[in-house]
């Protein structure tokens, strides 16, 4: 899967040159996660976003997303700080980010066809699409994604980890490329991110064609058919940047050949907030803003708390 921590932090680097760069990469992932955190917040505020199955997958997505975030940012700074870890918490670091990584793109499969049910069978919509179906849905991602991570713990096992002389890593970057101790836990990580995305591709490909279709239908409210059209081309928006996430490790290593050191870091921070950190935030910002219900709770909460800052600095400035 994707490499989490991103930033392998060059020793040349003088001390504020590193300060500089993890300022600049940790004030939009704290911006992002207050964010996400105030949309979670909005979808358990009213109970018009609790009954309603969209918001109920929209709120798992943003909980991934969320988790993916912070964890990924806890990676970045503790290279930043140079802290060492032992592998096994490293190992559970990396694993909780790849499962949160892998529920995303399975959500926005089960998203496309909630859509697709909404515009094609709308009469039974609501039989097929109830709360418990969904429920169990996310679950069901949950332990599929779960089952995924036990078995590269399973293949790790194979590692002779007693001929370690410490159990302690070498380098201040803990990574997926640490986990990758054997040729079969390389060949199985490439081999599940293939299917998984290709997967995911497949079935928001085939709600968005099925939408299309229905919507040539004089049966099929048009409106609503170009609107869930809509949804799910920006569904496949957000499943491309997730998969571009899969392509960063080829571009670290590419760039760490071609260019200088110093170099390659801006290169690598620039890819960990566009890659990584930027796609974690789109969830809440195009739902938020694009859907006529959430917009308006969703934007006085961020008010809320703007004013809430504003008059915290205030306080401490004139105490």
């Amino acid at each position: 899967m994707s490499d989490i921590s991103q930033t392998n932090i060059s020793v040349g680097l003088h001390d504020l040159e590193r300060g500089l760069l993890s300022s600049l990469t940790t004030l939009p992932c704290c911006v992002f996660v207050c964010i996400n955190v105030i949309m979670l917040f909005t979808l358990r505020s009213k109970s018009v976003f609790r009954e309603p199955c969209r918001y109920i997958l929209l709120y798992n997505l943003v909980l991934a997303d969320t988790l993916q975030m912070a964890v990924s940012q806890i990676l970045y700074m503790m290279s930043i700080c140079r802290i060492t870890l032992p592998y096994p918490v490293c190992g559970i670091l990396v694993m909780f980010a790849n499962l949160t990584n892998e529920i995303s793109p399975l959500t926005l499969v089960l998203m496309s066809l909630e859509r697709y049910v909404a515009v094609c069978y709308p009469l039974r919509h609501a039989t097929i699409i109830t709360i418990r179906n969904t429920e169990v849905a996310i679950i069901t991602i949950w332990i599929f994604c779960s089952l995924n991570i036990l078995i590269r713990v399973l293949l790790l096992l194979e590692f002779p980890f007693e001929e370690l002389q410490s159990l302690q890593l070498k380098r201040y970057v803990c990574n997926t490329f640490l986990l990758f101790l054997t040729p079969v836990s390389h060949e199985y990580d490439k081999a599940y991110t293939c299917f998984l995305f290709v997967s995911a591709f497949v079935g928001v490909t085939c709600s968005y064609v099925g939408v299309m279709l229905a919507a040539r239908s004089a049966s099929t409210d048009k409106a609503s058919a170009r609107k869930a059209r809509n949804t799910l081309l920006l569904h496949l928006v957000q499943l491309g940047f997730s998969l571009s996430s899969t392509v960063n490790n080829a571009l670290l290593l590419l760039t760490s050949k071609t260019v200088s050191n110093r170099v390659s870091v801006l290169i690598q921070n620039a890819l960990y907030v566009l890659l990584f950190i930027l796609p974690r935030c789109l969830s809440a910002l195009i739902y938020g803003l694009r859907d006529q219900t959430i917009r308006p709770i969703l934007v006085y909460n961020l008010c809320c708390q703007l004013k809430l800052l504003a008059v915290t600095a205030e306080a401490k400035i004139y105490p």
